[in-house]
């Protein structure tokens, strides 16, 4: 795992391996110590011998394995339960080696300091529970090797368990910005790979298609009919260009995308009105995200395609249509206007009673089971307006739009 992480970390800075140095220092700086004090006191041991016999152990296991924890890549949890294992071997063994009238003194143990490496050394491979489990096991060892609670048992107990879980704790929070600052290159890069293909297309194949569409009405008849081909292959293209570019409005750690997205997850309503655009349908929505829950984005997306149906099969394929999206504080509401020849205010009563019930159901139904409203104005001559709104549910789905409009904002500003 330690070396998957750093091939996919090879050119960032990474904030572990530095405080995999800092532990591999403190190993050898507390030996030392550790031997120094030892070598101080052994005149009063009872078994200086076997006592050395250790310490020269300790030794020989700190040096030895002074490659294995200078990086995760190389320090398993194998390697620390071996350390641990080490010093609280020295700590219960001081209690053999020594007179017991100095232990009882509270004479240091064996290994004295350098058994805070071995919960630093935990600290920073797991965070700060395993680093409270082991300074709690070398605690323990402590008072075994005294025999009985004291004072100063208590107090170098609290002393390490704060210690290392601090340290565990700060290094929970640097992995995680670490992996956060990860995260957000790659979006940085992917951005500007989309801005790059989004020139090159702009460039290349919509300046192509746009002359297509330009030469096909000029030339008529057939021609005519590729020319309106390439121009709706124009605006679909545009449309998804201007959808991959569109800022995210929040930002998550990265996660598994399930094949069947969240129906209560909110989606942005212009992705799903977008490939409505055409040659014939223009849709206008504002720049930032417009958030609404999973399920209400999906049925007023229907309903505005209920709504283009009628158009289509009433007012003619000729007729032209704008779907205007906007975004208020209070209510998503999105108009649907055609330029077709209109009809009687009575004429909607009438296909209801005669058993049509695409406006009723289709558009009317979807939006007052959302608790939204549809108003539909047509006059003969004059075309049709049909206005969806959906009122914002105050929480989740509000919070979510003014995130993303207040992001979108400090992006451009």
């Amino acid at each position: 795992m330690g070396t998957k992480e750093n091939r996919a970390g090879a050119g960032v800075f990474s904030v572990e391996q530095p405080l995999w140095r800092a532990v591999t220092a403190f190993r050898l700086l507390t030996l030392l110590y550790a031997v120094g004090r030892y070598a101080g006191d052994a005149a009063h041991y009872a078994h200086p011998a076997a006592a050395w016999a250790y310490m020269g152990v300790l030794s020989l296991w700190t040096f030895a394995t002074v490659r294995q924890f200078a990086s995760k890549a190389r320090c398993t949890w194998w390697w620390l339960y071996a350390d641990l294992a080490l010093v609280v071997a020295g700590i219960l063994l001081t209690r053999s080696f020594d007179q017991i009238a100095q232990v009882d003194a509270g004479e240091v143990t064996l290994p004295t300091v350098r058994a805070a490496a071995t919960v630093l050394g935990f600290s920073v491979l797991g965070g700060w529970r395993p680093a409270a489990l082991a300074a709690l096991i070398v605690g323990l060892a402590n008072i075994g090797e005294r025999g009985r609670v004291t004072s100063s048992n208590v107090h170098n107990i609290v002393l390490l368990m704060l210690a290392g879980i601090a340290i565990g704790y700060v290094v929970e929070l640097a992995r995680a910005s670490e992996q956060t600052l990860a995260r957000a290159l790659e979006i940085q890069a992917a951005t500007r790979e989309r801005e790059r293909l989004a020139r090159d297309i702009h460039d290349g194949v919509l300046q192509v298609l746009a002359m297509v569409q330009r030469r096909g009405t000029e030339l008529g008849g057939e021609a005519e009919e590729i020319g309106r081909m390439a121009g709706e292959q124009e605006i679909a293209l545009r449309a998804l260009i201007a959808e991959g570019l569109a800022p995210n409005p929040s930002y998550e750690a990265p996660r598994r995308q399930s094949d069947h997205p969240d129906p209560g997850a909110p989606q942005d309503l212009r992705a799903l009105l977008g490939p409505l655009a055409g040659s014939r349908v223009t849709v206008a929505a504002p720049g930032t995200p417009v958030l609404l829950p999973g399920r209400a984005a999906s049925e007023l997306s229907a309903a505005v395609g209920a709504a283009l149906d009628n158009v289509r099969k009433h007012a003619g394929p000729g007729a032209q249509t704008w779907i205007l999206v906007e975004d208020e504080p209070d209510a998503v509401v999105v108009s649907v206007r055609d330029d077709g020849p209109g009809f009687a205010a009575s004429r909607l009563g009438e296909a209801e009673q005669e058993g049509r019930l695409g406006v009723s159901q289709s558009i009317r139904g979807r939006l007052r089971d959302l608790g939204g409203s549809a108003e539909i104005t047509s006059a003969a001559g004059q075309g049709t307006e049909v206005e969806l709104r959906v009122p914002r549910q105050r929480g989740k789905a509000s919070g979510a739009s003014a995130t993303a409009a207040a992001a979108t904002k400090e992006s451009t500003t």
